[in-house]
């Protein structure tokens, strides 16, 4: 009896000890309560370039402008943000195979300007194999740890308004007793997942950034046949929203910094969306019926108001 119960005892730890794999999961960007039914004017924004920094992979034959990790980080984040569904998202890494393929086109390709642009690059990378053997038991473990460093750009003033890093880590662990256990080999999906990690706890920081300053647009038309504003449906405009209708305010320089600022405009009434036209974001277009509030529109001026989100 005391033979069987040893061999059951051992069958059932071998049994437990079978390769145990750690998987890092990103969960998705969390909002409050309070924001969850609130509706993101989206803004234009473009990835302009996601480099790898670190001296992994770079053997004789690297290509600088084809590194794997560097538009495997520019994939994630791309996909990332776009989940999020608060941006128009921009091609601008590979705009130059764009515009080769728009010259066999008889349209040509519309270039939009962005609100903001992104620049990245994958500052640490490392991966690391530990181990511990026992008498019995073998544990060995593969780990990968990753940073990602994110910069958000005004492109209206070229400021950065947003700087961070993030890190991230991924680890498979295989345990063997007595011969009897997983055996894990080189996995490659670990660097994805360290990645991942690192831009996840990034995201959150950019959406809210880039919604802190409220969206901005102008007049197209104006005249008594239709008051048209530039920006329609993919950005989420809709029948029945109001905007402010401002009159851009003073420029003056700022001697500390050398950077020109635009003091507040002057409301003078505001335009409510009628209706939403175009095809694609860069030919969108909006109806609007302007009420104004001591003031009137000079059709001959058009550029000097803008139209404003109300925060």
């Amino acid at each position: 009896m005391k033979k069987v119960f040893v061999f059951i005892a051992l069958f059932s730890f071998c049994s437990l000890t079978q390769a145990q794999r750690k998987v890092e999961i990103v969960e998705p960007v969390k909002q409050d309560l309070a924001d969850a039914g609130k509706r993101v004017i989206k803004r234009k924004v473009a990835i302009g370039r996601f480099s790898n920094e670190t001296q992994y992979a770079k053997g004789i034959f690297y290509d600088k402008e084809n590194d794997p990790m560097g538009k495997q980080a520019l994939d994630i984040l791309s996909a990332k943000l776009a989940a999020s569904g608060k941006f128009l998202l921009l091609e601008r890494s590979d705009i130059a195979s764009l515009l080769e393929e728009a010259k066999k086109s008889e349209n040509g390709l519309a270039e939009i300007g962005a609100d903001y642009m992104i620049i990245g690059s994958i500052t640490e990378f490392g991966r690391k194999n530990t181990g511990k053997n026992g008498v019995f038991t073998s544990v060995k473990t593969q780990t990968v740890e990753a940073a990602v460093a994110i910069r958000l750009v005004d492109v209206s003033t070229g400021l950065i308004i947003y700087s961070d890093e993030g890190k991230g880590s991924a680890e498979i662990t295989s345990r063997t007793t007595m011969g009897v256990g997983g055996q894990a080999g080189y996995d490659a999906t670990l660097s994805d997942k360290a990645i991942s990690e690192a831009i996840g706890q990034l995201v959150e920081n950019i959406i809210n950034k880039c919604t802190d300053k409220p969206w901005r647009t102008f007049f197209l038309s104006y005249d008594s046949d239709a008051q048209l504003i530039a920006g329609g449906a993919s950005q989420g405009i809709k029948a029945g929203d109001t905007f402010a209708v401002k009159t851009k305010g003073k420029k003056v320089k700022n001697p500390q910094t050398g950077v020109m600022i635009e003091l507040p405009g002057k409301q003078i009434g505001t335009v409510t969306v009628s209706a939403t036209a175009g095809d694609t974001p860069e030919t969108e277009y909006s109806f609007v019926e302007f009420t104004g509030e001591g003031g009137t529109i000079d059709a001959e001026h058009l550029t000097d108001y803008y139209i404003e989100e109300i925060k």
